[in-house]
């Protein structure tokens, strides 16, 4: 299950481009968190607590606790508005979560055991289809991360979603196969070509030829 990870926020009293550009001014991140059929708070945030769950991975699919004057949301972030020039953040956007109400979530996937996989030993390369797997599930039982072991795993070998642990009580948004994760690559071939019949190696026809006086 994801961790939830404590954000302190302050309640905005106006919406509009107006009032997120003052709140800008003021040093602020102004955000919004809607859904679970009630109206919209709106908030701002301190940019380094945004920036740092932004640099680090996974947070599509971390729980966050917004404390908004004492009140406590859970929430998801969907989506991060980034100025055009700074590429700073200038809007987020959260998703309240009610319990029992499943939603649309991206997983990241973690690759295990590497050495233990005879194909990566000689040195294959893993194909990494899919970093993410977009699922649904109950905001209680969201997984912090999906896990691939690579054990075993030689030339031209899969890793499907049916091989992932940590998906119970989630259920992928592709439902028509068994789709595929990863796959064991081989190493391109070094082909040595023979000369033909009769022909002289490069070497040997350096040596043969002639010296020049």
């Amino acid at each position: 299950m994801a961790n939830r990870v404590a954000i302190e926020a302050e309640a905005r009293p106006r919406a509009g481009k107006g009032a997120a550009r003052a709140t800008r001014r003021e040093g602020r991140v102004p955000a919004v968190i809607y859904g679970a059929k009630q109206a919209p708070t709106l908030i701002s945030l301190e940019p380094k607590a945004v920036l740092k769950e932004l640099h680090r991975g996974g947070w599509q699919s971390r729980l966050y606790e917004i404390n908004v004057g004492g009140d406590l949301t859970r929430a998801l972030i969907r989506d991060v508005q980034y100025h055009p020039v700074t590429d700073q953040p200038e809007h987020v956007d959260f998703q309240r979560l009610a319990s029992g109400e499943m939603i649309r979530v991206t997983v990241p996937v973690h690759f295990d055991n590497e050495l233990a996989s005879p194909g990566l030993k000689r040195g294959a390369v893993l194909n990494v289809v899919r970093h993410t797997v977009e699922v649904s599930a109950d905001p209680d039982s969201i997984p912090e991360r999906f896990n691939a072991d690579l054990t075993g795993l030689d030339f031209n070998d899969t890793v499907r979603w049916s091989n992932l642990t940590g998906t119970e009580g989630t259920r992928p948004a592709i439902t028509d196969r068994d789709f595929v994760i990863a796959t064991v690559a081989p190493p391109a071939k070094i082909v040595d070509v023979a000369p033909a019949e009769g022909a002289v190696a490069p070497v040997a026809a350096a040596k043969a030829a002639p010296k020049k006086k």
